[in-house]
């Protein structure tokens, strides 16, 4: 059973409970105030007989016959009198069931002494009559009888009711049709993710996205679908990545490694060089694989271990491993007395990266400086270097895998992963990497993401 089915079904059985409860309340109070006012009506005919008794000189019988002539009977009603236990006169209009050949009950009435109400059934279903008796001198010389047929007056109630159930199914089909109708409308979204994830399923293709409407908990998980199909694009992006980028960069070490490995002879001084040849590319090896699986991380939400990191103590602490890397001329430019939300270690690996490809790019006596600050909102962090500097087309490009810059001055041949894991440790800390001119020339690098104060919290020792 679909879900829009299930939603109509359960939205028309708890609009049928709230119809039904509500034409069984109406049924209920209908009969109720039905009775209640047949009561009142034969009690107001009773009051109507005394009042004009206490006003009227006339003799019992002479009484009740006035009383009769000018007192009509309403719908559903017959009026009686009853002389000496027998039936005399009765209202001019024919009643819908004639009860004064009733022996038993007009001998029942005829001996009431006082006014009395009770039921009675006839061949138009049941009534409800009062006998009101007229007393002279302690002797009850007649008696004034109202009947009102209930049963015929329970039949407009009974009509009412019935024309408010048909009202009701009516309305239960409506809103059945307005509800099936509806549904679609609210589940087309889902319809459409179940669509498109089959579509994906059925030809890989993830770039189909969802078009978003509303703001709505539907619209919502259409959203969330589409971003769960972004990540799923990028995860399957790196991967394919991963493979290209592994495959290019590894095969050419490995098959250096295999050409000499086929090649090499007895002698021990050949052996020995072929070795040192097949262990250097091993390690090279193994360095691009830790960076490339380090890219392919960087994309997994635990890439980062956020804490609390000085930037003072960042940027001296850099400064001071990378002294080992070169002979240069080390500075520190600037130091931001502040605290972030950051991974320390991630921060140190990007510049570390970014000393090293300066020295790289530099020779003995060239300025190499670090820096950090807090400007407009955004954490800083920065290499400058006085070497040639990056030309202006190539400064995006270095940033991408495998890419090496030129005019280098150093013997490392680096595979061309360290300013890609610059950027990915960047975009991690949601900033950006860059490279621009510096001033007085040579390269500046940068590393600038949001900055996200520390609260700090004063303790008191008493």
């Amino acid at each position: 059973m679909s879900a829009r089915t299930r939603i109509v079904g359960w939205t028309l059985a708890v609009v049928a409970l709230a119809l039904s409860v509500s034409v069984f309340a109406t049924w209920t109070i209908l009969l109720v105030r039905l009775e209640d006012r047949v009561n009142a009506e034969l009690a107001n005919e009773v009051e109507k007989l005394h009042w004009y008794a206490k006003n009227s000189t006339a003799s019992p019988p002479a009484l009740l016959e006035e009383y009769l002539k000018i007192n009509a009977p309403d719908r559903h009603e017959t009026f009686f009198v009853i002389l000496d236990g027998k039936v005399r006169w009765r209202t001019y209009a024919e009643p819908p069931a004639v009860l004064d050949t009733d022996r038993a009950l007009v001998a029942r009435m005829a001996a009431a002494t006082e006014p009395t109400w009770d039921w009675a059934p006839s061949t138009a279903g049941l009534v409800r009559w009062a006998v009101a008796p007229v007393i002279a001198d302690g002797e009850v010389e007649g008696a004034f009888v109202a009947i009102v047929f209930y049963d015929l007056e329970r039949r407009e109630v009974v009509e009412a009711v019935r024309v408010l159930g048909l009202t009701a199914l009516a309305a239960l089909l409506l809103a059945g049709a307005g509800g099936w109708f509806v549904a679609g409308r609210v589940l087309a979204p889902v319809r459409l993710v179940r669509r498109t994830a089959e579509r994906i399923g059925g030809s890989g293709d993830l770039s189909r996205r969802l078009t978003v409407s509303g703001d709505d908990d539907v619209s919502a998980l259409a959203a969330t679908f589409n971003h769960m199909l972004d990540r799923l694009e990028r995860a399957f992006a790196v991967q394919r990545d991963f493979l290209d980028d592994a495959g290019h960069e590894l095969r050419t070490p490995i098959t250096v490694v295999r050409g000499h490995l086929e090649l090499m002879g007895d002698d021990p001084e050949e052996r020995a060089a072929t070795l040192a040849l097949v262990t250097d590319e091993l390690g090279r090896m193994n360095r691009i694989v830790d960076d490339l699986i380090m890219l392919a991380r960087s994309e997994q939400p635990g890439f980062l271990t956020l804490g609390e990191v000085e930037l003072a103590d960042l940027t001296v602490e850099v400064v001071a491993k990378a002294r080992a890397l070169g002979e240069r001329r080390w500075r520190v430019d600037e130091v931001a007395e502040e605290r972030v939300t950051a991974d320390r270690q991630r921060l140190t690996q990007a510049l570390i990266q970014l000393v090293a490809n300066a020295v790289r790019h530099t020779g003995p006596g060239d300025l190499i400086a670090v820096g950090s600050a807090v400007r407009e909102g955004r954490v800083e962090l920065w290499v400058r270097d006085t070497g040639p500097g990056v030309p202006a087309q190539d400064r995006e490009r270095i940033f991408n895998r495998f890419v090496r810059g030129a005019n280098r001055t150093g013997s490392h041949d680096g595979a061309g992963l360290g300013l890609a894991i610059v950027r990915s440790i960047a975009e991690a800390h949601r900033g950006t990497a860059q490279v621009r001119e510096a001033d007085g020339g040579g390269a500046l690098f940068l590393i600038s993401f949001p900055y996200e104060e520390i609260p700090v919290t004063l303790s008191y020792e008493h």
